[in-house]
């Protein structure tokens, strides 16, 4: 971190699950307000997360956001109206691999398709849908490790995760960071005016990569290693802390 000062950053990339909402789910009032103002100062406020439009939309519409939005892990972008602006999609072919992965080492699984969720329960006909990630959930560690390994293997695929006991397969080069710079494109800044918040693997690009990359408390270690700085928990407005910090 090279002379970062607070007038600086004007691109505030924030993770939701495990950094802006709690163990419920829930927004807390600090990180409203936080938002706001950040907001209110003209700084663009981009959730960046793992999670799909369908299972987003209701938290966040409330945050009253006028940026754009990151989902799928960088799969998908939308603009301020919340229409499409990029989409990078996994074959086909990776999904079915994934499947079989899975089939052989009975693990639970889930992957995101464009206008779908699937958990266990799979289509007949993989080619009849657009797939954006595939998730491993493995509680055993050494099996975890073992398909780590198979699927880091792959050039075409990037490998992160989104909670310890579980793996987030992305297409190859698909990353927050990667669409956190096409929205820097957009705007018409550079990576150095971006703080990017987060608390997994799926946050480690972006946390490399921003001007100030900042940890929650809860993260895993190896993020809080990359980071910047470390803000508190998600349980105590972390997200907040380090708007108020960095931004305001």
């Amino acid at each position: 971190m090279t002379n970062i000062n607070h007038e600086n950053i004007q691109l505030i990339a924030i993770d939701m699950d495990g950094t802006l909402l709690d163990h419920e789910h829930k927004i807390s009032i600090e990180n409203r307000k936080a938002i706001k103002a950040a907001q209110d100062k003209g700084i663009h406020v981009v959730i960046s997360t793992g999670r799909t439009r369908m299972t987003l939309d209701d938290l966040i519409e409330s945050l009253s956001l006028d940026s754009y939005l990151i989902t799928v892990n960088g799969s998908e972008i939308w603009d301020a109206s919340r229409q499409l602006v990029d989409r990078q999609i996994l074959s086909t072919d990776l999904v079915e691999y994934m499947w079989e992965l899975k089939q052989k080492h009975q693990t639970e699984c889930w992957a995101a398709s464009v206008g779908n969720v699937w958990r266990e329960t799979f289509p007949e006909d993989f080619t009849s849908h657009e797939w954006m990630k595939f998730g491993f959930n493995i509680e055993d560690d050494q099996l975890r490790q073992i398909i780590l390994e198979e699927l880091s293997e792959n050039q075409l695929l990037e490998v992160t995760n989104s909670s310890l006991t579980n793996l987030e397969v992305n297409a190859g080069g698909v990353n927050k960071a990667r669409a956190i710079e096409k929205v820097c494109g957009l705007l018409g800044l550079t990576m150095n005016q971006v703080m990017a918040l987060g608390d997994s693997l799926n946050d480690l690009a972006m946390i490399k990569e921003a001007g100030i990359g900042v940890a929650m408390g809860n993260a895993q270690p190896i993020v809080k290693e990359a980071a910047d700085w470390v803000t508190v928990t998600n349980e105590e407005s972390g997200v907040a802390e380090a708007i108020k910090k960095w931004c305001l």
